[in-house]
C-alpha cells in the first residue's frame, strides 16, 4: 500500500542569472507490514552525493554538495526516516540528511522506460538520486557480497535477440497484425482501479491516450479518467474530461455516472448553478439509473454546505429508502448520522449509525479517519455505546499494524465501561489485557476494569451507592441521612474512588465524632489513595496539596516519587524531610543516593555548611568508584566553597574537579574563578596554572568566551615572573581572535610593550602603530604614542 507523504518542487534563486531547480520527492509505503520511505533528489546539472560512515560501516549521513547557492532559507524537513538539513561554506551549498532509522544511497542514471541494458553503477556524479530509509531489511532491493575479481556484465531487458520472422501466410510471404495493446492496458486499467491504484491507473490512461488516439476503448479510458480524477478529489479536471466525454459520448451507458460526478465536481469547485444543472439532467434523463442516487447524496452535500441541513436531510433519506444498493444505502445512512450530530440530535444520529453497523461495519474501517471523528463526537456527548460500537466495528477489520488498532481497543473497553453495558465493557477491557500484555494504556484499562468490579460481580454497589445518594438528599441533617454519608465514603474507599472520596471531607467532618469516632481515619484513608493515585501518575501538583493539607506517612516505596514532586515544585521543606527519613539506611546505594538529595537540597537552600559537611561524607563512599552517580558532588563542592568566597578551598576543590572530570569544558568558568583567585592573591603561579587550562580548553572547543580577560591575565602574570617569551606567545595568539576595538588597542599596546622589552624595536614600533589605529581616541591609543615618542 504505497501513501505519498508529500511531493514539492523547490525553485531557488541563486546569485547571478541561472535558475536552481532543484527537484526533492519524499513519498512513504509499506512491503511486507513494514515501513519505509524513498528520498529522490533530481536537478538539471549533475551533482555529487555521498555516504558518510562510521567505524562500524553504518550510514551515519549522506551529504550531496551542489555549485550554486541559494539566495532563500530551506527549512528544516523531516519524517520517520529521514531529517533534511541545508548548510552554505564557501559558496557550496549542501544538503545533508540524516537517517532515524536506516538507509541506503542510489544513483538513478537509468531510464527503463527508454534503456533495457543496465548494469551496476559506480558513479559520484548524477542527476538523480534515490536514498531509501528502511527499518530492518531493504525492501525490493537485494545485496550481495561483491568480489575484487568480479566482472560487471551488464543486464539486457530484452525478450529475444535472435533473427525473429513471425507468422507467414499460405504462400510464405510475412503477415502483418496490427497490435491492439490498447485492449490489454484497458484491462489493467481496470484492474488498477479496483485496487484503489489512483494514481497508476491516471498514468496508465493517458500514455494509452497519447499512444492510441483513435482507440475504439476511448469513451471507456475518459469514463475512468473521470473516475479517477473524482477520487483524487480534483474537481477542475473532473469537469475538464466529463464535458469532453459528454460531448462526444451522449448516449454510452455511463453518462449518469458521469453526470453525478461532473455535478459534484462543480459543487465541490463553488460553481453551484452549474452544479444544479448537471444533477437535473441526471434526475430527469436517468430516473432509472442507480447513480440516481448517487446523486441525491452529492446533491444532499451540496446543501449541507449552503446551510440547507434539513432539506439535505430530506434527500438523505430519499436515497436510503428507495435504493436497493446496500452501498448507497449506507453512504446515505453515514450522511444523515453526520447531519443528525451536527444539528445535535444524538440519538437519530445513533439510529442511522446503527444501521450502518448492522449491516456493513466494514464501512467504518474503509473510511476509517472520517469515522472516528464521527465516533469522538458520539463520545463527547456521552454516547458511549455508539462511539465504542463504531470503535469495534472499525477494530474488527482493520490489523495491529495500524497505530489505531491498540488505542481502539482500549477505547472500546474504557467507553462501555461508563456506559450502562458493563458486562461488554468488561469482556472488551479482558481483550485489551491479553491482546496488548504491557500495552500503553494497560495502567488506564486496568484501572477501568478494576472500577467495573464491583458492577459486574455484584450489582448491589450501583444499587448502594444509587440509595446512599437519595438517602443523603431525603434525610438531610437527619440520623440516616448522616449514616448514608458515612457508608458511602466506606464503599467509594473500597471501591478506590479516593478522590470522590475526598470531595466528602466537609460532609464527613460534619458527622458526629463520638457516634462515628474514625472519621479522621476514613478522610486519611482517602487521602492517602489519592495521593498514591497521583504519585502513580507523577500529577506532583496534587501530591504536595494533599501532603500539605494533611499529616501522611507514606511507606518507604513511595518516598522516591514524593521527593521527586517536592524538588519539582520547590517544596524544600517535604523533599528534606524524605532524605533525613533515609540518610541512615542500612542499603549503603539508597544511603548515597539520599545523602546525594540531601546536599541538593541544601545547595538549593544556601544551607552551605550543611553542603560541605555531607559532601564531604559522600566522597569518601564514592572515592573509588569513578562510574558513580553522583560523581558531581565535587561541582558543588567547588561552587558552595565560591559561594562562601573560601579563596582558599575553592583551590582545593577545583584540583579535585581536574582529577576526577580533566579538562572538561562544563568547568571552564570554575577555572577563570580559580584564576582570579590566583590574581587577588597576586598568586602568579595560580594565574598560569588554570589559565593556561582555559586557554586549552577554548582552543579545543574553538570558542573564546573568556578572551580576552584570560590572554590579558595571562600575560600580567608571565611579566610578573619575567617569562617574557610566554608573554609574547600568549598576547599575541589574540590576534587570531575577534575583540573590540579598545581590547585590541590594549592587546596591541601590550604587544609593543613586550616586544621593546625583547629589544625587538621595529616590531614594537609596528605594534604600536597598529594600537593607535586600532582605536585612536583610546587610553591605550595615548600610551601607544607616547612609547613611539609622538
Amino acid at each position: 500500500m504505497l501513501k505519498k507523504i508529500f511531493l514539492f518542487l523547490l525553485f531557488i534563486n541563486i546569485s547571478g542569472s541561472t535558475l536552481f531547480a532543484l527537484e526533492i520527492s519524499l513519498q512513504g509505503a509499506k512491503e511486507k507490514y513494514q515501513a519505509y520511505s524513498t528520498l529522490h533528489l533530481k536537478d538539471k546539472d549533475k551533482f555529487l552525493c555521498q555516504e558518510i560512515k562510521d567505524d562500524f560501516d553504518i550510514t551515519v549521513k549522506i551529504v550531496c554538495a551542489f555549485s550554486k547557492s541559494p539566495l532563500k532559507e530551506f527549512k528544516k524537513t523531516q519524517n520517520s526516516f529521514f531529517e533534511i538539513n541545508t548548510e552554505i561554506k564557501k559558496k557550496t551549498f549542501f544538503l545533508i540528511i540524516k537517517p532515524f532509522e536506516k538507509m541506503k544511497l542510489y544513483p538513478m542514471i537509468f531510464d527503463l522506460t527508454k534503456e533495457d541494458t543496465v548494469f551496476t553503477p559506480n558513479v559520484e556524479l548524477s542527476r538523480h538520486w534515490m536514498i531509501v530509509g528502511y527499518k530492518d531489511e531493504m525492501p525490493y532491493i537485494k545485496s550481495h557480497p561483491k568480489s575484487d575479481v568480479s566482472i560487471n556484465f551488464p543486464f539486457t531487458l530484452n525478450q529475444d535477440k535472435f533473427p525473429y520472422i513471425g507468422s507467414l501466410d499460405v504462400k510464405g510471404n510475412p503477415v502483418y497484425v496490427k497490435r491492439v495493446g490498447d485492449v490489454t492496458e484497458y484491462i489493467k486499467i481496470k484492474k488498477l482501479y479496483e485496487d484503489e491504484k489512483y494514481d497508476f491507473c491516471l498514468e496508465l490512461i493517458n500514455e494509452i491516450l497519447r499512444t492510441y488516439p483513435n482507440s475504439l476503448f476511448k469513451a471507456e479510458l475518459l469514463f475512468y479518467k473521470i473516475r479517477v480524477h473524482s477520487k483524487l478529489k480534483e474537481s477542475e479536471e473532473v469537469i475538464k474530461v466529463a464535458r469532453t466525454y459528454l460531448k462526444n459520448y451522449s448516449s454510452d451507458e455511463n453518462v449518469a455516472e458521469v453526470l453525478s460526478l461532473i455535478a459534484k465536481a462543480y459543487f465541490k469547485s463553488g460553481m453551484t448553478s452549474d452544479a444544479d444543472y448537471f444533477f437535473d439532467r441526471l434526475f430527469s434523463e436517468h430516473a432509472d439509473s442507480p447513480y440516481l442516487y448517487w446523486g441525491y447524496i452529492y446533491k444532499g452535500e451540496m446543501l449541507e454546505a449552503s446551510g440547507s441541513s434539513s432539506k439535505a436531510r430530506d434527500i438523505y433519506k430519499r436515497a436510503i429508502n428507495k435504493t436497493d444498493d446496500i452501498n448507497i444505502a449506507v453512504e446515505a445512512a453515514y450522511k444523515l448520522a453526520k447531519n443528525y450530530m451536527l444539528d445535535s440530535n444524538i440519538k437519530e444520529a445513533a439510529k442511522y449509525t446503527k444501521k450502518i453497523i448492522d449491516v456493513k461495519p466494514d464501512y467504518f474501517s474503509k473510511k476509517m479517519y472520517k469515522s472516528m471523528d464521527l465516533m469522538y463526537d458520539f463520545v463527547d456527548n456521552e454516547d458511549f455505546i455508539s462511539g465504542a460500537s463504531i470503535a469495534q466495528a472499525i477494530f474488527d477489520n482493520i490489523n495491529s499494524n495500524y497505530d489505531e488498532y491498540e488505542e481502539l481497543s482500549k477505547d472500546i473497553g474504557i467507553w462501555l465501561s461508563k456506559s450502562e453495558n458493563k458486562k461488554e465493557a468488561l469482556v472488551a477491557l479482558n481483550i485489551y489485557l491479553d491482546k496488548f500484555y504491557d500495552g500503553r494504556f494497560e495502567e488506564q484499562v486496568q484501572i477501568a476494569k478494576d472500577s467495573l468490579f464491583f458492577d459486574v460481580s455484584d450489582a448491589n454497589f450501583t444499587t448502594k451507592l444509587s440509595n446512599y445518594n437519595k438517602l443523603m438528599d431525603e434525610y438531610s441533617g437527619d440520623s440516616i441521612g448522616d449514616k448514608a454519608i458515612y457508608e458511602k465514603a466506606k464503599l467509594l474507599i473500597e471501591n478506590k474512588k479516593f478522590r470522590d472520596a475526598i470531595e466528602m471531607k466537609k460532609e464527613l467532618l460534619g458527622l458526629d465524632p463520638e457516634e462515628y469516632n474514625d472519621i479522621a481515619q476514613v478522610i486519611t484513608d482517602a487521602a492517602i489513595g489519592t495521593m498514591k493515585q497521583a504519585l502513580r501518575t507523577k500529577e506532583c501538583g496534587s501530591v504536595l496539596v494533599i501532603s500539605s493539607q494533611y499529616s501522611i506517612e507514606l511507606s518507604d516505596e513511595w518516598d522516591d516519587g514524593i521527593y521527586e514532586c517536592a524538588m519539582k515544585g520547590a517544596d524544600f521543606v517535604l523533599a528534606k524531610k524524605m532524605a533525613d527519613k533515609n540518610l541512615k539506611s542500612k542499603d549503603l546505594e539508597q544511603r548515597k543516593k539520599w545523602l546525594y538529595r540531601y546536599i541538593k537540597i541544601d545547595f538549593a537552600t544556601g544551607n552551605y555548611s550543611n553542603v560541605i559537611e555531607a559532601s564531604k561524607e559522600l566522597i569518601t563512599l564514592i572515592q573509588n568508584d569513578d562510574n558513580s552517580p553522583y560523581i558531581d558532588i565535587y561541582r558543588y563542592l567547588f561552587d558552595t566553597y565560591e559561594r562562601l568566597e573560601n579563596s582558599d578551598k575553592m583551590v582545593e576543590a577545583i584540583a579535585d574537579i581536574q582529577k576526577v572530570y580533566k579538562d572538561d569544558y562544563v568547568d571552564i568558568d570554575r577555572y577563570v574563578s580559580v584564576m582570579t583567585v590566583g590574581s587577588e592573591k597576586k598568586d602568579s603561579n595560580l594565574v598560569i596554572e588554570y589559565g593556561e587550562k582555559v586557554l586549552k580548553i577554548q582552543n579545543l572547543s574553538d570558542s573564546y568566551p573568556h578572551s580576552p580577560f584570560i590572554e590579558f591575565t595571562l600575560y600580567q602574570a608571565y611579566l610578573d615572573k619575567d617569562e617574557n617569551n610566554d608573554a609574547l606567545d600568549v598576547i599575541k595568539s589574540l590576534d587570531n581572535i575577534k575583540l573590540s576595538n579598545a581590547d585590541r588597542a590594549r592587546q596591541k599596546y601590550l604587544l609593543g610593550s613586550i616586544l621593546e622589552k625583547l629589544w625587538r624595536d621595529d616590531e614594537a614600533q609596528e605594534a604600536y602603530k597598529q594600537a593607535i589605529d586600532a582605536d585612536k581616541d583610546s587610553a591605550w591609543a595615548e600610551l601607544a604614542r607616547g612609547a613611539k615618542g609622538i
